[in-house]
């Protein structure tokens, strides 16, 4: 072992765990978890779901397993209903931003005259 703790034939920027961590589309939170994360009710997390505003995957037992994206959008969600918004018209304003996000996008990728 170095003075770092790492195992002396170990290259120094190197992690020492065997595969990454996943990506954020990964269904690794439970409904517990992300309630605790973002300080809302699980019957809030099911509801979302109910609604069709987040669908987390489910796990081989039925749990809900929320990625981290779900996540990020069910924080989205809460600050627009924070702002007086429904569910319904939060799901509406984020499908309505992300549709004029791949419109910037496709704009952006227009050949110039």
């Amino acid at each position: 072992m170095n003075g770092a703790g790492r195992p002396t034939d170990s290259p120094p920027n190197q992690p020492r765990r065997p595969v990454p961590f996943p990506d954020d589309t990964a269904p690794l939170y439970t409904v517990g978890q992300v309630a605790d994360m973002l300080g809302v009710e699980r019957a809030f997390l099911r509801r979302l779901d109910v609604e069709r505003a987040v669908s987390p995957s489910r796990s081989p037992g039925g749990q809900r397993r929320y990625s981290r994206l779900e996540i990020d959008r069910i924080d989205t969600i809460t600050g627009l209903l924070a702002e007086g918004m429904t569910v319904a018209g939060a799901k509406r304003i984020m499908e309505l931003q992300a549709e004029i996000a791949e419109l910037r996008r496709q704009l952006g990728q227009r050949p110039t005259r």
